[in-house]
C-alpha cells in the first residue's frame, strides 16, 4: 500500500534525522563533521522533518538543559511537572520558542559549538513553508488513499518532529525498564526498538550521555542508528569521537 509505505519512509526518515542530527550531533556533540557536511545533514533534517522542522540549535540547546536539569523544575519537559502529556507537549513548545526567537537567558555553556545555519533555521520554521508541507502530505493521500480512515495519519505527518520528542520524553520517563540507576526517572521503553531508531533507550543514555551507541547493555539491546554512524565514519562524512562515555554536562 502506498500510503502505508509513505508514512513508514516519512516517519523512519524524520526519527533518523532527529536522533542522528539533532540528539547526537546538535546535542551531544558525539561526532564531528565538516561545515558542508553540516549544511547537508540540516537540509535531510528539513526534508525529513517537513513540517515540523525542528531547528537543530533551539534543539541542542534544550536538550543539554534537559540532561542537566531532568526531572526537575528547570527541565524543559518533565512528566514530573506537567499535568499530562500534552501539557508536557505545550510547555516544551513555549520553552522551544523562546530559544528558538533569541528571547531565552540561558547560560553560555548550554550553546556551545551548536550547529546554527541562520538561513535554513528561519526558512524552515516559517509557517508558509510549514503548510506548504502540509499540501504535499494532503495531496498525496488525496491521490493515494483507499479509505477515508486513512487520513487520520496526516496529524501525524504534520507533528512528527514533536511527536518523535513526546514519546521518550513523557514514556519513557514513566514506563520500562532500568539497567542503571541515575538521578532522573529515565527508562528504557523498547526492549528491542525498532520504532525509535535507539531512543527509547532513555536509561541508557542518562547514564552515559555521550556514549554514541544508545543500546549494546544487554542482549537485546541493539540501536539500529548506531551502525549508521559507523558507516558514515568508515566513509569519512563524520568522525566519531573516542571515549566519550561520561554524562554531557
Amino acid at each position: 500500500m502506498i500510503i502505508l509505505a509513505f508514512f513508514l519512509a516519512h516517519w523512519y526518515l524524520s526519527v533518523l534525522m532527529q536522533t542522528l542530527f539533532l540528539h547526537r550531533y546538535a546535542a551531544h556533540q558525539m561526532f564531528t563533521m565538516s561545515r558542508r557536511w553540516e549544511k547537508i545533514f540540516y537540509v535531510l533534517t528539513f526534508v525529513g522533518q517537513g513540517s515540523s522542522f525542528l531547528s537543530p540549535r533551539a534543539y541542542g540547546i534544550m536538550h543539554r538543559l534537559h540532561h542537566a536539569h531532568a526531572d526537575t523544575e528547570h527541565d524543559p519537559h518533565s512528566p514530573q511537572y506537567s499535568k499530562n502529556l500534552f501539557d508536557m507537549m505545550w510547555k516544551t513548545r513555549l520553552f522551544y520558542s523562546e530559544i528558538r526567537n533569541d528571547r531565552d537567558t540561558i547560560p553560555a555553556k548550554f550553546k556551545k559549538g551548536v550547529p546554527n545555519w541562520t538561513w535554513m533555521e528561519h526558512f524552515g520554521s516559517r509557517w508558509s513553508v510549514r503548510i506548504a508541507w502540509g499540501t504535499v502530505y494532503t495531496l498525496v493521500y488525496i491521490q493515494f488513499a483507499t479509505t477515508p480512515w486513512l487520513f487520520l495519519l496526516l496529524p501525524i505527518h504534520f507533528l512528527m518532529g514533536p511527536i518523535h520528542g513526546a514519546i521518550i520524553n513523557w514514556y519513557a520517563h514513566r514506563y520500562g525498564y532500568t539497567n542503571f540507576a541515575v538521578d532522573d526517572t529515565a527508562k528504557n521503553l523498547l526492549p528491542f526498538d525498532f520504532l525509535m531508531m535507539g531512543e527509547s533507550y532513555h536509561n541508557n543514555h542518562h547514564k552515559y550521555g555521550g556514549r554514541a551507541n544508545f543500546g549494546g547493555f544487554r542482549w537485546h539491546e541493539f540501536d539500529p542508528a548506531y551502525p549508521v554512524l559507523k558507516m558514515l565514519d568508515a566513509l569519512k562524512i563524520i568522525r566519531l569521537r573516542t571515549g566519550r562515555d561520561e554524562a554531557y554536562m
